[in-house]
């Protein structure tokens, strides 16, 4: 399987946050991780490749280095994408009803007329016990209808698209008050009244594809493609001067202010328990992560053929012209002069080349993790990522090269041996 075909696969495997992090806990299990749980005690020995989840929905994967107190080379991505939550059935005008809200800023329009899927989690009840099971309902399980032009004449004229009113979903007609609810018992194995709950959010189920060889046409690019590309970084690392962590937070869309989010304290409780088990003292571990570091990856915007203006004048990011690298002045973004360095001489060596991306002056970019992450674990980080069309719609565009320079970026992140020699001073080894 080509790296693109892997890319589609990794997406139409997660049509939820749930059902990312449990297909990348698949590959991690394939590859000779082992699963560990939060409540419980660990038991890590080095070179030992590990995982855990957090709310089914955020996971961190490492592999320990060989020598105790070894600094981490770390990558970061987030599960989520915007989208509608459900929150319940209901019934008017003939029709069962998919009650929504809005997950993250998605551009409203693109969801209407098609096919949507519903996948997420039920709680369900059985013999005492409540469990999560996973669902989803197919790619064809709901649709938002726009309202005909006729009904409306103004509607290219610039359409507010209310949340309440135009983003309700149609889930079949008639208005058999269970008809939901029997579909979701039937997906989750249990009778309906064994429901207890659900977090169920509607999504794009078109497969990803290619345009001319070299577009690429893909619902969730953001943020799974970075998942997919840092994850690989970490399974194909042959580094063991290093320790290794992969990271992959839920609810970056909606400010990562959750206990699965980037602003939480799994990653440091994570590194806290490892350094227990290291044996590390205070000291140690300080001196560990100030020789760490972070990549955060999170896609960023290219110029747009039909609105050029949008885009910094002087610094145009364009598709199939490479990676990109952010900048901030406000520190949206991590990278500085150092981290820059760093990721050039890693990305020349593995043949990428790197964009730089800032904002327009004048126009607030979007948020990402890494600066959010950068107060809970305060190592040097970059941030990098896929340059895409269509941010936030139901289907994005980016370039089959790009896909395949990111991949071999996350994996040489990994690979190259850099260390820390001080303040600002690395030296930087290629084996």
């Amino acid at each position: 399987m080509n790296h693109l075909n892997d890319l589609f696969d990794y997406i139409a495997h997660s049509p939820s946050p749930f059902h990312a992090v449990a297909h990348t806990a698949e590959r991690l299990e394939q590859a000779g991780f082992t699963r560990l749980q939060e409540n419980q005690p660990w038991n890590l020995v080095p070179r030992g490749r590990y995982f855990v989840t957090r709310n089914q929905s955020s996971l961190i994967a490492f592999v320990l280095p060989e020598r105790a107190g070894a600094s981490w080379r770390m990558s970061a991505a987030h599960s989520d994408s915007p989208s509608f939550r459900v929150k319940s059935a209901s019934h008017k005008q003939g029709f069962t009803m998919l009650d929504t809200e809005g997950y993250g800023g998605m551009i409203r329009s693109s969801w209407m007329d098609r096919p949507l899927g519903v996948a997420g989690r039920v709680l369900v009840s059985k013999d005492g016990a409540v469990e999560s099971r996973l669902v989803d309902l197919g790619g064809s399980a709901a649709v938002i209808p726009h309202l005909a032009i006729h009904l409306d004449r103004e509607v290219n004229q610039g359409h507010n698209y209310d949340l309440k009113k135009d983003m309700q979903a149609i889930f079949q007609l008639g208005q058999d008050k269970d008809a939901f609810q029997r579909a979701l018992a039937e997906k989750a194995g249990c009778q309906v009244q064994e429901i207890l709950s659900t977090d169920l959010y509607l999504y794009c189920p078109q497969p990803g594809m290619q345009v001319n060889g070299e577009l690429v046409l893909c619902p969730r690019l953001d943020d799974l493609a970075c998942a997919w590309a840092a994850l690989e970084g970490i399974l194909q690392q042959e580094n063991p001067s290093a320790g290794h962590i992969y990271c992959l937070f839920d609810n970056e869309e909606v400010g990562s202010g959750t206990r699965q989010g980037a602003c939480s304290d799994f990653l440091p409780q994570v590194l806290a328990r490892i350094a227990q088990q290291q044996g590390l003292s205070v000291q140690e571990q300080a001196a560990s992560l100030a020789g760490s570091l972070l990549l955060s990856a999170d896609n960023g915007h290219a110029i747009h053929p039909n609105f050029a203006e949008m885009s910094d004048p002087t610094h145009p990011v364009e598709l199939g012209k490479g990676v990109v690298l952010k900048f901030s002045a406000s520190q949206k973004y991590t990278t500085n002069a150092v981290t820059a360095a760093l990721l050039n001489r890693v990305a020349s060596e593995n043949g990428v080349t790197l964009q730089h991306f800032y904002n327009r002056a004048d126009l607030p970019g979007g948020s990402t993790l890494g600066n959010l992450l950068a107060a809970q674990v305060s190592v040097p980080m970059a941030d990098v990522g896929l340059p895409q069309l269509a941010m936030h719609a139901s289907v994005e565009t980016a370039a089959a090269g790009d896909v395949y320079g990111l991949w071999k970026l996350c994996c040489g992140w990994h690979q190259a041996e850099i260390h820390c020699t001080g303040d600002a001073g690395y030296q930087v080894k290629f084996v």
